[in-house]
């Protein structure tokens, strides 16, 4: 009986795992004490020490350290910003690795003051194709801190893609799996 309960987490675990050093995948992780206040449905907002709503679980480090938050809806991702809160939303059928050569959709949320700037790079210097915005949004039902643009990428290669949002005042980025 236990196999039958591990089994189906190692696969989950694989499934969103992203890369490490090497082009090794981490193995996820369970939600610690510091993750609390950051593990909220997409339509909630939660601070440190408050509880995370149902079902949000962090599914494991995304490429170079990202983290991956999985629940009820899109896959999010928590990036990491100077001056600034970032976070990206993955219009995406799952958790990452998202698909290269199609239109993904990303929805971002960052603090900070002036108009977004944003490029996916991988480190080898290839750059994804903005196929349309950043497009600020006036309202949403997402509540994630700051204002909110929508983008579409496309990806040409599989890989870590850097993807860098600057702002007048903020800077930040998040790392994401492509297939």
């Amino acid at each position: 009986m236990r196999w039958m309960v591990v089994a189906p987490l190692l696969v989950l675990g694989a499934a969103v795992a992203g890369c490490g050093a090497g082009g090794e995948r981490p193995a996820a992780r369970t939600p610690s004490a510091a993750d609390k206040g950051t593990l909220a449905s997409p339509g909630s907002v939660t601070s440190p020490g408050s509880s995370a709503g149902p079902g949000r679980v962090v599914a494991g480090a995304g490429c170079n350290g990202t983290s991956v938050f999985l629940g009820e809806g899109f896959p999010e991702v928590r990036g990491t910003a100077k001056d600034a809160e970032l976070w990206g939303l993955l219009f995406a059928k799952g958790p990452p690795p998202l698909p290269r050569g199609e239109e993904v959709k990303i929805v971002w949320r960052m603090t900070g003051e002036g108009p977004l700037q944003i490029q996916a790079e991988l480190p080898d210097g290839t750059r994804a194709s903005i196929a349309w915005g950043p497009e600020q949004h006036d309202s949403s039902s997402w509540r994630r801190p700051g204002q909110e643009w929508g983008t579409g990428f496309v990806f040409p290669k599989p890989g870590c893609w850097k993807i860098e949002l600057t702002r007048t005042r903020g800077s930040g980025h998040a790392w994401l799996l492509v297939r």
